[in-house]
């Protein structure tokens, strides 16, 4: 039973810590590991090419946990002209780099190559514009210069992706027609950045269609072709910025280009219902998603644990709670058990349902979320029976209260909130589909089992 007891907690969690010990253990026995192991052998094979967002292997997952939320009983819920589905289907804009570059005269600095681009703007044409320097982009040295509809260059060399964001955030805050970023204070350092980043700068991008994209993204560079962009040297944008006198950097004429293909890609979520009883209009949601990274070449990441793992409990635990129902114990609120596609290209298919949910928002009065835990970090080798517990208490005081007591009474996991920290620097508060919820004030709670080197 321990090893099951991240399941047997959220069982609990739902069941609600009064409910008879014995009826709890019965149905949470039922959650076996034999049938776990086929689900996930399924989830995680070669022939669903690691499960990449509107592609063929995701669309067989998603029909594979249709079928299994058919099989067990749970109720179709989202309406389409057909009638009732398990599938919440919906539309990505898929988009790769195409023709992007910086020009200065003869000079061509292209994308992948000299420079980086990081946005999602595709031009039919290019632009001309010409430069001016914003030293580190402070506010004195921005209200030292006019950027109004200028290409805003600006020293990020101290910084890193946070910061660069932040920069070009502020560079068109000032009216910037296009931000560029100096990245390292060397080009051979920035050199390095292209070989380390480049593939994900220069990779596919899949999102939500943006009819009215403002922001132009920025490009980074390294010094000399900032140099080349300002029409200066690098001592004399070092001493600009020592003696904060940009005046003497001119600036240049620059053509600028960005362009992307783009196509249109199909996916979907994937809901059942189990209705409750006198409170069924109510309802608990209880997430996993059931996407993963695809293939690189011909390596399939095959997403065992992330979140082959996750999915599989979820699906175990809606045939454990419909046989309770089936049995005369089924719960109070409705259960709501959606597999969510897109997670790994920013949480999108649970930003889809809680922009267009099936039941309001204001019914949901939880989401529990499962994401990786079917691996053993390195801080718990010692203890396997263990759970990072996320976001409980950000919310409601009563869930973390409940979350505590069900398990001091029951399950006895060591409970680990050591990524509870919402400025932990890894950020897990924020990495997974529970934050769609948390940031539409539905209380959360994330079940993780930690990173690892697999």
């Amino acid at each position: 039973m321990k090893k099951l007891g991240i399941i047997f907690l959220l069982l609990i969690g739902v069941f609600g810590a009064s409910a008879q010990e014995d009826i709890m253990r019965k149905y949470a026995a039922d959650i076996d590991q034999v049938e776990m192991k086929e689900i996930l052998t399924i989830l995680s094979s070669d022939a669903l090419e690691g499960r990449e967002t509107g592609e063929r292997g995701q669309k067989m997952a998603a029909a594979f946990i249709a079928d299994y939320f058919e099989r067990i009983g749970l109720k179709a819920i989202v309406p389409t002209e057909n009638g009732m589905s398990f599938y919440q289907k919906f539309e990505l804009e898929s988009s790769n780099p195409g023709s992007t570059y910086l020009k200065v005269k003869d000079a061509t600095f292209n994308n992948g190559k000299e420079v980086l681009y990081y946005g999602s703007a595709n031009l039919s044409t290019p632009i001309s514009g010409s430069t001016v320097f914003a030293g580190t982009g402070s506010e004195e040295e921005f209200a030292s210069i006019k950027a109004d509809g200028k290409i805003v260059i600006i020293d990020g060399s101290s910084s890193f992706f946070q910061q660069w964001k932040d920069l070009i955030d502020k560079g068109y805050e000032q009216g910037a027609s296009l931000v560029v970023i100096i990245g390292k204070d060397t080009d051979e350092a920035f050199a390095n950045i292209v070989a380390q980043y480049g593939g994900y700068f220069m990779g596919s991008r899949l999102g939500f269609k943006q009819e009215d994209a403002k922001n132009q993204g920025a490009f980074l560079v390294g010094p000399s072709t900032a140099a080349a962009l300002l029409g200066s040297t690098q001592d004399k944008m070092n001493k600009a910025v020592a003696d904060k006198k940009f005046s003497k950097i001119k600036g240049n004429s620059v053509e600028y280009l960005m362009s992307r293909e783009v196509r249109m890609v199909g996916t979907e979520n994937v809901l059942g219902l189990l209705e409750g009883t006198d409170k069924k209009e109510e309802v608990i949601i209880i997430t996993a998603h059931y996407d993963h990274i695809g293939k690189q070449g011909e390596k399939i990441n095959n997403g065992a644990d992330d979140d082959g793992s996750g999915t599989t409990s979820v699906l175990k635990m809606a045939k454990a709670f419909v046989k309770a129902k089936s049995e005369g114990h089924g719960p109070r609120r409705s259960i709501l058990f959606m597999t969510v596609t897109g997670e790994e290209k920013g949480l999108l298919g649970s930003e889809y349902y809680t922009k267009n949910p099936i039941f309001p928002l204001e019914q949901t009065v939880v989401d529990l979320n499962i994401d990786m835990v079917g691996r053993i970090d390195e801080a718990h080798e010692d203890n396997r029976e263990f759970v990072y517990l996320v976001g409980s208490d950000k919310l409601s005081t009563e869930l973390h209260e409940l979350s505590e007591k069900a398990n001091d009474t029951f399950t006895n996991l060591s409970i680990d909130y050591t990524y509870n920290d919402e400025n932990h620097k890894d950020r897990i508060y924020y990495r997974s589909d529970h934050w769609n919820f948390a940031k539409n004030n539905i209380p959360v709670i994330f079940y993780f089992n930690g990173t690892h080197d697999r």
